[in-house]
């Protein structure tokens, strides 16, 4: 682990008891984790844990986040104006990238030791590949993708839906994305450190140290 890396902790919020959804104290950062969950599972807040508690470690410190969000209407630029906003008031520090497509070269020109990179989320960034709203669906650059995310010079944490644990959909599309999102968690979690499954805000740890 670099030494830009330090061991780190969160306190727990105030008046309360503490927040199992972050590091606890003396935990350490893994070089890179993968946090899966459903929807509302509480897996982007704790994203924003970890850059919080890495950009109070040090001065030095920064956060990017890089998010694959596109807005392809004015309904969906409202609510990546708002998600900017109120992220800005939860992590003050961390920066915003808007990435969609190239998460690979974003990883490459984003990714230092002293940074913390966060991806939000994996699964709007296949379904922008497979799914664009222009209609030409394309290839996901994956290996790309993974091969930015193994070279990476420092601490890479990324986000994506676990969504293979309900019905099985009726329409072959549907069921063609639930099984190519599977191998891509799977190939994710491959090469991750670590890999974190969260359920009603609390995190389960599926591989490496809590």
């Amino acid at each position: 682990m670099s030494a830009d890396w330090p061991s780190q902790g969160a306190r727990p919020p105030s008046g309360g008891s503490e927040d199992t959804s972050v590091p606890s104290v003396g935990a350490t950062f893994a070089r890179s984790e993968l946090i899966l969950g459903g929807q509302r599972s509480g897996k982007s807040r704790r994203a924003e844990s970890l850059a919080r508690t890495w950009l109070a470690q040090s001065a030095r410190h920064r956060a990017v986040l890089i998010a694959t969000a596109h807005a392809g209407d004015e309904e969906m630029r409202a609510r990546i104006d708002h998600h900017q906003r109120e992220r800005a008031l939860r992590v003050p520090g961390l920066q915003t990238v808007e990435e969609p497509l190239q998460l690979a070269q974003a990883l490459a020109a984003h990714s230092r030791p002293d940074t913390l990179l966060v991806v939000d989320c994996l699964t709007l960034w296949l379904t922008n590949h497979l799914m664009p709203a222009s209609g030409a669906a394309g290839e996901p650059p994956i290996e790309p993708m993974l091969q930015a995310l193994r070279a990476a010079a420092g601490p890479v944490v990324l986000v994506g839906n676990e969504i293979g644990l309900g019905v099985i959909p009726m329409g072959r599309e549907v069921r063609d994305f639930v099984d190519t999102l599977g191998r891509l968690n799977q190939d994710v979690a491959r090469v991750c450190e670590r890999v974190t499954l969260m359920a009603a805000g609390l995190p389960l740890t599926l591989k490496g140290s809590p």
